[in-house]
């Protein structure tokens, strides 16, 4: 293939000295493979997606009609000049003449649109083979609608024909393929045959019984000399030859005619979708059509075949055919051979159409199917989810597997210690604006290509969603991500600048990494979100000390012999792991976004008074979880050993004015005293000790207690606020909600900072 910066098409054809000049703005982005171009069934002169071509038609009376997706861009005053932009289209782009006046199309000029990715021919060959694969795997299953029978129906549009044959050549269009052929030409099973001949009876060396009969009656005799002992046994003359039976090594075997037949048919259906393609003008398939028959044909033409009659019947189940290399490769395609022409995927639209080659459409069906076997060989996935991909239509067995259309499948995860609900999603599209708690986005509408969620086995996943429960991992298939470094990894300032100078060209270089982070901050209950790609690369970047929340990229290759898929499969686990810990940070943070969430805040639940700020020992300082014990002295004695001792003591006991130890009194972080009379109190202290101890009456005497009465008491460990947020500040704590009036107001109680706050005096 020849690198060129510009290129002349002749269409003498249409018109003679009409040419059709192109003119490449990037170098390296023009190529003309003439010498290649047919081995991979492709136009002659190529393009490269993303790059843009000037273009120019050398009589104006003709134009390049559309082709969608804004390729073709003529100019406004020029019609015969303009711009050919591929964007993301991959493949042979077919691109109409037009006669100027009349708009009747003249015929077609086919350019060939590169991938970026340099071994984009191998992937997709790869990837819609095991796409194949996978599907007739699925048809093979018990549960599915094979039973009923659909025949190919070839009065179909041709784009539902050529995505029939793409399946059909995925199978027997390899490499695999012809040396499975090779392998059983080279080293075929054979048997011992019997040949009859005849022969000199003079040189027969053992007889049978039909042997004998033709001693005795078998024409064109000669006579035995007189003297010969046969004489004797009344024989006067012999038969100058005999038939004998000669054994030979013969090729004619049950399993040589099956793979004959497999042969034949796959030939006839190669040429029945080639009449096909030329009946309905379909050029790229009628060439890869005739490519295939012609490798068929060389097959079928080798000197192993001629001996090789028809089969009578068909022994799937020889040893042979399971078992030996070459044969068991083209019984497994006979298997899926009938299955696959039969098979419709609506989805094929998004690859087939127009004659693209969407690589990165097809990498992210591709992705799916490998993501499935990774959860099967995990989760116990259920089985009538599986069987329901292929769903009957008047068409035909359909794949429901589609770009842009939602597709769940169930299982469980069992461990010995916790079960685990999953649910894997193909684009699952996560509403916008959804209030809390509900599952979705709280911003906009989002889709990511796969969605992996687990919650705790017995929950609903509803129920699940509202209780925090619940936690979605999502990734996103980019083929076309070139360099990984870019995607994740600091730039330096340098960077920054520059894209900045781009983002004003429309060129976003962080685009896939924005959207990551929009998967994760922007859908609710989010553990992380990665990015999948066929690189050698991976980069997982954890948001705080665990696993997940967390950003990064798996390589996952269209390599059948390392796809990278074991690296994301121990990535998987080690979420399942973390999930199981009960006792991890994602676990508490859960909770305490469930329990700060659940109900929304009270209108007039504000407080905008001075408080000390939450940073070093303050820093769980939140007002509604902190908590303030009102605490009764009886004399200006009492309180002047408070002061002194920095103790404060309070009833045990079942009886009236005992404290009562609930969590929010053992918690609470101060005392605000007052004393009888009182109908506000400035005297707030901050309680220091971890929690009340038990003192003896005994032991305050020993500490000059005034008049102890109680055998025993709780004492707590207090001194002053020294907080300047209050300072000089009273309040009012008659009208707290647990304060009670009469006897009862010397009785200890509890409130929250902020209702405290609220009744502030001064």
């Amino acid at each position: 293939m020849k690198t060129v910066s510009n290129i002349e098409i002749n269409l003498d054809s249409i018109q003679k000295g009409l040419r059709l000049w192109i003119d490449a703005r990037r170098s390296d982005s023009l190529f003309d493979a003439a010498e290649n171009a047919s081995v991979h069934n492709e136009a002659r002169f190529q393009l490269v997606e993303g790059c843009s071509y000037d273009f120019q038609i050398s009589d104006p009376g003709f134009i390049l009609g559309d082709v969608g997706q804004n390729i073709i861009q003529g100019h406004k005053r020029t019609t015969n000049l303009g711009t050919i932009m591929p964007n993301i289209f991959v493949g042979t782009l077919s691109i109409p003449l037009l006669e100027k006046e009349t708009l009747r199309e003249c015929c077609k000029v086919e350019l060939e649109v590169q991938s970026i990715k340099s071994a984009y021919r191998e992937d997709y060959r790869d990837m819609l083979e095991l796409i194949t694969e996978k599907c007739t795997d699925l048809l093979l299953q018990a549960s599915s609608p094979v039973s009923q029978y659909f025949g190919i129906d070839y009065t179909k549009d041709s784009q539902t024909l050529y995505q029939k044959f793409s399946f059909i050549k995925s199978l027997i269009g390899t490499e695999e393929f012809a040396e499975a052929i090779h392998r059983i030409v080279k080293a075929p099973t054979t048997k011992w045959a019997e040949a009859e001949e005849e022969k000199d009876i003079r040189n027969a060396r053992r007889f049978s019984n039909s042997n004998i009969k033709e001693i005795l009656k078998r024409g064109n005799r000669t006579k035995i000399p007189e003297k010969h002992y046969l004489r004797s046994y009344g024989l006067e003359t012999l038969p100058e030859r005999i038939s004998t039976i000669r054994k030979t090594d013969s090729v004619d075997t049950p399993e040589n005619r099956f793979i004959k037949h497999a042969l034949e048919n796959f030939l006839k259906f190669s040429t029945d979708i080639n009449n096909k393609a030329r009946e309905f003008g379909h050029k790229k398939m009628e060439n890869e059509s005739e490519l295939m028959i012609r490798e068929l044909e060389n097959q079928l033409h080798h000197s192993f075949f001629k001996d090789i009659s028809r089969p009578t019947t068909l022994k799937l189940n020889s040893p042979v055919l399971q078992r030996k290399e070459g044969y068991r490769e083209v019984l497994r395609v006979w298997l899926m051979f009938d299955l696959a022409a039969k098979l419709i995927w609506t989805g094929g639209n998004d690859i087939y159409s127009g004659g693209k080659k969407d690589i990165a459409t097809m990498y992210e069906y591709w992705l799916f199917f490998k993501l499935l076997d990774l959860f099967q060989s995990i989760f116990e996935i259920d089985p009538k989810d599986i069987s329901d991909l292929i769903k009957e239509t008047p068409d035909g067995l359909n794949l429901q597997i589609k770009q842009g259309k939602f597709t769940a499948l169930r299982g469980v995860y069992y461990s010995r210690n916790r079960k685990i609900n999953i649910r894997f999603n193909y684009n699952r599209t996560f509403s916008g604006k959804k209030t809390y708690p509900n599952s979705g986005s709280w911003t906009t509408t989002l889709r990511p290509d796969y969605t992996l969620s687990l919650w705790p086995y017995g929950i609903s996943e509803a129920e699940a969603e509202k209780q925090e429960l619940i936690v979605h991992v999502h990734f996103d298939a980019k083929y076309k991500i070139a360099n990984l470094t870019d995607f994740l990894e600091q730039n330096i300032k340098n960077d920054l600048d520059e894209e900045k100078v781009e983002n004003k060209k429309g060129i976003y270089k962080n685009a896939d990494l924005l959207k990551m982070h929009a998967y994760k901050d922007a859908i609710r209950r989010t553990g992380g979100a990665y990015v999948l790609y066929p690189g050698d690369r991976s980069i997982n970047q954890k948001g705080f000390h665990e696993i997940i929340p967390g950003l990064g990229a798996f390589p996952v290759k269209p390599s059948k012999t390392n796809s990278g898929i074991g690296e994301l499969k121990a990535f998987i686990l080690e979420i399942i792991e973390h999930f199981i810990n009960r006792a991890s940070q994602r676990e508490k943070i859960a909770y305490r976004t469930f329990d700060i969430y659940k109900n929304p805040p009270e209108s007039d639940n504000i407080i905008k008074e001075p408080l000390p700020e939450p940073y070093n020992t303050n820093r769980d300082l939140i007002p509604d979880n902190t908590f303030v014990l009102l605490g009764y002295y009886n004399s200006h004695e009492q309180y002047n050993w408070i002061q002194r001792t920095g103790l404060y003591n309070f009833r045990m006991g079942s009886g009236a004015g005992s404290l009562i130890l609930d969590k929010e009194t053992v918690s609470s972080r101060y005392l605000l005293l007052h004393t009888s009379g009182d109908t506000s109190s400035g005297d707030l202290w901050k309680i220091v000790s971890k929690g009340p101890k038990v003192y003896s009456k005994d032991d305050l005497i020993k500490k000059d207690y005034p008049n102890p009465s109680q055998n025993n008491y709780l004492v707590i460990q207090i001194e002053p606020v020294t907080d300047t947020e209050f300072k000089n500040v009273s309040w009012n704590f008659r009208k707290l909600e647990n304060y009670s009036t009469g006897r009862a107001s010397a009785f200890p109680f509890t409130t929250s900072l902020t209702e405290l706050m609220k009744n502030k005096i001064s």
